[in-house]
């Protein structure tokens, strides 16, 4: 349960020729706290509720629990979320060994792309992709739940 994690910014939008899917997500937050935030998510025609906890120093490493629920309870639940629901398109892109996960944000979150990659280990080598930008693993600027309540569109640095 485990969630080793790091984040990237994308420079480009060749991965969406590489992609071997691609996804809507729209995810709402019963919980943003700092120390553990509950979501729900539709993937696709999915649902699912997910627990993570507070990540280590690096921001690499957290406790991540999640299971699928049906559509139609998330559709029930969103209403009851904190304000501001995440949606984007998710693609998938094989890279070596890994897959990234590489999101592009609508809405109030428009312009952003970012890609993460789940590892085995914090040490584990793997292969950057030229489209990937600046490492922004840890900065909370960028988790879901932080943008949620503070737009992308509102940032002014």
């Amino acid at each position: 349960m485990q969630e080793i994690e790091r984040k990237f910014l994308v420079t480009s939008e060749e991965f969406k020729t590489l992609a071997f899917t691609q996804n809507r997500v729209v995810q709402g937050y019963l919980n943003s706290h700092p120390e553990r935030t509950v979501r729900v998510r539709i993937k696709g025609n999915k649902g699912f509720l997910t627990v993570k906890g507070k990540g280590n120093e690096a921001g690499t490493t957290r406790l991540e629990w999640e299971k699928e629920i049906p559509l139609t309870d998330v559709e029930l639940l969103l209403p009851l979320c904190e304000k501001g629901v995440i949606d984007k398109i998710r693609y998938e892109v094989n890279v070596g060994k890994h897959v990234y996960e590489v999101d592009v944000f609508l809405g109030d979150n428009e312009g952003l792309i970012i890609a993460e990659i789940e590892l085995s280990s914090e040490t584990e080598p793997f292969e950057k992709p030229k489209w990937l930008g600046e490492e922004v693993t840890g900065d909370v600027r960028y988790y879901n739940a932080y943008l949620s309540q503070h737009p992308f569109q509102n940032r002014k640095d």
